[in-house]
């Protein structure tokens, strides 16, 4: 199991790499379009100002998101893109303000709860590691956004490995929410890290293996980058390929992905999805 503490100082890490990416802005770049079709800068970040207050409410009044949550199952296509939408109409220091307040409140809520404590979600309940980890992989990839529309680029870290794992994690996951059956053997993965070292997943003797760089390895799970845009990704045996064309490390069902940087590029096996906004999911 993940230390909650090391996840949440380096969830605190990532929020504020990215808010270093906007707090200087103008008003008018908050409305630059991002890799995501019809979100702005502004979408990105009230999306996760919306989703920190969504798992603040689940670590301090589970019944309170329980309500909140079947609400959404009134508009289960829609409701992701509508909270964005909503938020990004707000002023920008408005809204920049507002998810500085909402991430603080979480960071303290979520250390202060037990750390075998299941929290409800959209998917199945997370203990405290696995919520922050997921707010981490969020905060990552909608980041990843913000950084393309921006044309800024980011330094790879170590704080990937958390990516990396739940990429890996929700592998059966991936193959669920496209009503296949998950294979029953464990697959290897080894990816390699941005000091050079190796994060290894699975036994070292499984017949399907997945290899390659870990940035690579989480843009792929959290559907930043279309398959044929990795190219050191290698899979061996038909099921890790199978697995490389629907893997997603995001609550929610499947949907479009994002098209090859290059037209005409060959895809390989499988097709990419995500959210059906376009935007990823409430992880």
């Amino acid at each position: 199991m993940s230390d909650p503490g090391a996840v949440l100082a380096d969830l605190r890490a990532e929020s504020e790499e990215l808010d270093a990416l906007v707090a200087g802005l103008p008003a008018e770049r908050w409305a630059a379009p991002t890799p995501a079709a019809g979100w702005s800068v502004a979408h990105q970040i009230a999306h996760l100002a919306w989703t920190d207050r969504q798992a603040l409410l689940s670590a301090t009044d589970p019944e309170g998101f329980a309500r909140a949550a079947q609400d959404a199952l009134a508009s289960p296509l829609t409701f992701v893109d509508e909270a964005a939408e909503a938020g990004a109409k707000v002023p920008p220091a408005e809204l920049l303000a507002g998810w500085r307040d909402g991430r603080e409140e979480l960071l303290r809520a979520l250390a202060a709860r037990p750390t075998g404590e299941k929290l409800p979600w959209y998917g199945p309940p997370m203990s405290v590691a696995s919520m922050a980890t997921a707010r981490l992989m969020e905060t990552w990839a909608h980041g990843q956004d913000v950084a393309d529309a921006l044309g800024a680029t980011r330094r790879p870290t170590a704080r990937l490995r958390h990516i990396a794992r739940i990429g890996v994690r929700t592998r059966n996951f991936a193959y669920a929410t496209h009503q296949l059956t998950p294979p029953e053997e464990e697959f290897r993965v080894e990816l390699r890290a941005p000091d050079g070292t190796v994060w290894e997943y699975g036994p070292a003797d499984a017949g399907q293996r997945v290899t390659g760089d870990a940035l690579e390895f989480c843009r792929l799970v959290t559907q930043r980058a279309h398959r044929a845009d990795l190219p050191s990704l290698r899979a061996e045996g038909a099921d890790a390929e199978r697995w490389l064309g629907i893997a997603q490390a995001f609550a929610g069902p499947p949907g479009k992905g994002r098209e090859p940087s290059v037209k005409g590029g060959q895809q390989p096996p499988g097709k990419g999805e995500q959210h059906p906004s376009g935007k990823g999911g409430a992880a």
